[in-house]
């Protein structure tokens, strides 16, 4: 029996090497690790996530101490573990790097930015003050008759409001026989700078420091005596009436108009006046209009199976996701005869999400509808190019939109603008606009249309405030419409300098429709879309 035993003993130390000498090639989950929220004290607005970059980015209010930022929550996806310990207080001068970690490592970084209203002011300046917060100078010009010992400063800050100190204050500050004067200024309890404000004569009394003409209006900015009349004329070249410019935005000795209801591809002469000073003419032509092509939606084809919004044998210009939805055997987007009301065409868009097999494999699609082109299929994920070259800079985009909105019914993945999304909420319609300086080289498109998107990639999701926008307006529709409503959607212009090149304009009943997110029950129509100036 002892032998048996033995046996089987010996049977089992073998069995226990045998296992014991398995390799264990079964590869970890991949789990990605996010962080989810993140507050702080003395914030100026929430804290933007972008989970696609791995930042979290926060604006500070001026009266924070950036230094001694009192971070109170962050929070990251379960089973995550941070080389960084929150809550804390954390200098923020730079950016806090950190790795979340569990089965792979993530690195994050959390950026944190200032801005700080610095002001000077004084009476009867020409033009602007110039205030350098590095090197601690303010500067103001003023007439070169004016009396240096009797200066009357109107406005000072040069730190956070409500907690700076003043030594002596500038407000009391009169005599600038030697142009220069010195203050110390004081905040947070340890922070100190000494300011040098300058008041400098100078001969200039009026300036027309830019005229940009655009279709049919002219941008202006001029500098002159702060509290003098101060304003543009204008005429058509070749005229001898001058007309003078009404709504004038006056910030001191800087001041600005916007002539509208001009004709196109005409010249104009303008001139800035400060009492009864008056710059020397110049002379500016304004551009052509651009209209978008078939924005009534009356021209439609049908192409190997695939509704197309434009003409038989016409170039392509209003793009859609139908080629994608075609392999599924079904149309996103299609023409309609439910017109909007006083229309004389006979169409309009009919924008309809909906969920499409492809390969047996559902995915959730948007109704939209676009300048652009559809790019192809990466995967079971659509690839798009955005845009379609012009230099036009409307004021406004007007059409007729009717949206029922529907119920979230399909969420692919969690909106980054809406972190909260969940099954049962309601869905959002969308219409934007865009012109900006897009290039195919930087955005991954072509000349035509310079901006790809990769719906398998949030990184190269649009971003309507990204850097290479110069204006933008844009449309969410958060309830259903009565019917069809007329809007007008302005765009708001970050320059009235800069030319752009391209133009976007994007309408879904979806608004998340790129994140597979919406509602099979959400439908848009559009129509008569056309650009106003």
């Amino acid at each position: 029996m002892s032998r048996v035993i033995k046996y089987i003993v010996m049977l089992l130390i073998a069995a226990v090497s045998v296992v014991g000498c398995i390799k264990n090639d079964l590869p970890y989950p991949v789990v990605k690790l996010d962080i989810l929220s993140f507050k702080a004290d003395g914030m100026k607005s929430a804290a933007v996530i972008d989970a696609a970059a791995h930042t979290v980015d926060i604006e500070l209010l001026e009266t924070t101490d950036i230094r001694k930022v009192n971070i109170t929550e962050v929070t990251f996806t379960e089973g995550a573990e941070c080389n960084v310990k929150f809550p804390g207080i954390y200098d923020m001068r730079q950016p806090i790097y950190l790795t979340l970690s569990q089965y792979q490592d993530y690195d994050w970084t959390i950026t944190a930015t200032q801005q700080m209203e610095y002001r000077f002011r004084v009476e009867g300046q020409i033009g602007e003050s110039e205030i350098d917060p590095v090197s601690h100078i303010a500067t103001a010009y003023v007439p070169i008759d004016t009396d240096m010992n009797n200066i009357t400063i109107v406005d000072a800050k040069f730190g956070p409001e409500g907690i700076t100190t003043y030594s002596p204050d500038p407000l009391t500050l009169t005599s600038f026989d030697d142009t220069v004067r010195h203050v110390e200024v004081a905040y947070h309890g340890d922070i100190e700078e000494n300011w040098t404000i300058r008041i400098i004569p100078i001969e200039l009394e009026v300036e027309l420091i830019s005229a940009d003409a655009w279709a049919k209006r002219i941008w202006l900015k001029a500098m002159g005596r702060s509290g003098s009349d101060l304003g543009f004329r204008y005429r058509e070249n070749g005229t001898e009436e001058w007309i003078t410019v009404e709504n004038i935005a006056v910030d001191g000795g800087s001041f600005t108009a916007c002539i509208e209801g001009l004709k196109t591809l005409t010249s104009y002469d303008v001139v800035a006046y400060s009492g009864e000073n008056v710059t020397d003419i110049v002379t500016v032509t304004t551009e052509d209009v651009y209209e978008l092509l078939n924005g009534g939606f009356e021209d439609w084809s049908v192409t190997d199976g695939c509704v197309y919004p434009y003409a038989e044998g016409a170039a392509p210009y209003w793009g859609t996701g139908n080629d994608g939805a075609k392999i599924a055997g079904t149309t996103l987007t299609e023409p309609t005869e439910d017109i909007r009301p006083g229309s004389t065409g006979k169409y309009a868009a009919s924008l309809q999400s909906k969920k499409a097999a492809v390969m047996g494999i559902g995915k959730f699609a948007a109704g939209n509808l676009f300048l652009g082109r559809f790019g192809g299929l990466k995967g079971i994920n659509g690839l798009v190019y955005f845009g379609r070259p012009t230099t036009a800079r409307p004021a406004a985009l007007h059409g007729w939109v009717k949206y029922k909105q529907g119920v979230i019914d399909e969420l692919g993945a969690v909106p980054d603008a809406r972190p909260d999304m969940k099954i049962g909420d309601n869905d959002e319609g969308q219409i934007f606009i865009a012109v900006g300086d897009w290039t195919a080289e930087e955005y991954g498109g072509d000349a035509d249309s310079p901006v790809s998107v990769d719906t398998s990639d949030k990184s190269t999701f649009f971003n309507i405030k990204g850097k290479n926008v110069i204006g933008a307006g844009e449309l969410i529709f958060t309830e259903s419409t009565d019917g069809w409503i007329e809007f007008t959607l302005p765009l708001e212009y970050v320059s009235t300098s800069r030319i752009p090149t391209h133009m976007i304009i994007v309408c879904t009943g979806s608004r998340f429709g790129d994140y597979f997110t919406g509602s099979t029950g959400s439908l848009m129509l559009v129509d008569d879309l056309e650009l106003i100036y």
